[in-house]
């Protein structure tokens, strides 16, 4: 396939790059085209925004993983507007040209994330559950409202909703193991809350395999089928990293040093992966002792 491709030089964009540069061709949307070039090859074409494109009836597929990092800066009244524009802009753009395109490409998928949902408790939350409220909802329910306001009679939509991505190249995993390498890690708030995760190898053969699915149609969890709480992963983190588990970080530590978007790793989710398994998707990665070891001991 010809594959555009948003969010190129990020965690997730970058490795399917890596992993399928000799199945596909790839064409790149990225502000800094020397670093993406850089990052990822000669092989790879890169341009400064969409409206620079002048032909999307070239590509095959479209795959939008662009976004400001959600949890990496307080969330100020402004760094919500960053986090939003950054997704809701150009989620647009690509929607307008698929749009205004002839022959549009079969099948763009667009990121979106568990947030989706908003806090849920220890409820099983699968594609069916009824969202809650709050900033995280709002930001992928427009997300996802624009994504899928492509042309379906032309264009397959798959909405993708990420859970916490697990790699040792970066991400959330290498700021929760630093206190466990420092040993000073243990759980954080009640422990009791769920972490509904997915291994990074997972994360790319799952986009892989709904990009060539064609039976597979709307929001899809991407998480691992096995859930974990705080508890329970902080106790496997420090098991693959060979540190103690010890001590306890309460709720209002958290809240003070992050703010609202402590909620996201107090309240957490119990998401699995109903639609992706019910596909036929098989994960390498199912449990969280299979994918801290693979991380950490491979």
């Amino acid at each position: 396939m010809n594959i555009l491709l948003t969010g190129g030089t990020g965690l997730i964009g970058s490795e399917f790059i890596k992993r399928y540069s000799n199945k596909h061709r790839f064409t790149v949307v990225s502000r800094d085209v020397g670093r993406a070039k850089s990052k990822l090859g000669t092989r790879v074409e890169v341009v400064e925004n969409v409206s620079s494109i002048k032909n999307f009836e070239s590509f095959d597929a479209v795959i939008n993983l662009a976004g400001e990092p959600i949890a990496d800066k307080r969330w100020t009244d402004t760094q919500k507007k960053i986090i939003c524009d950054s997704r809701w802009d150009i989620t647009s753009d690509l929607v307008a040209k698929i749009n205004s395109s002839e022959t549009p490409p079969s099948v763009f998928l667009s990121g979106s994330a568990i947030g989706y949902y908003g806090s849920q408790g220890d409820l099983i939350v699968t594609e069916e559950t009824s969202p809650h409220s709050e900033f995280t909802h709002e930001l992928c329910a427009k997300w996802e409202a624009i994504a899928n306001s492509v042309d379906q009679t032309k264009t397959r939509v798959v909405t993708l909703r990420t859970g916490v991505v697990l790699t040792e190249k970066g991400g959330a995993l290498g700021r929760m193991a630093l206190p466990f390498k420092l040993g000073a890690g243990g759980t954080l708030g009640s422990g009791n809350q769920y972490l509904a995760w997915i291994h990074l190898r997972d994360m790319v053969r799952a986009i892989a395999f709904l990009l060539d699915n064609s039976d597979c149609s709307g929001a899809f969890n991407l998480t691992a089928p096995e859930p974990v709480t705080n508890k329970t992963f902080s106790k496997a983190l420090a098991k693959s990293l060979n540190r103690p588990c010890l001590f306890n970080v309460p709720s209002f530590v958290m809240k003070v040093a992050m703010g609202e978007s402590s909620k996201m790793i107090l309240e957490g989710q119990r998401v699995i992966p109903q639609k992706l398994t019910a596909a036929g998707f098989k994960f390498d990665f199912p449990s969280i002792d299979e994918a801290l070891g693979e991380i950490y001991n491979a």
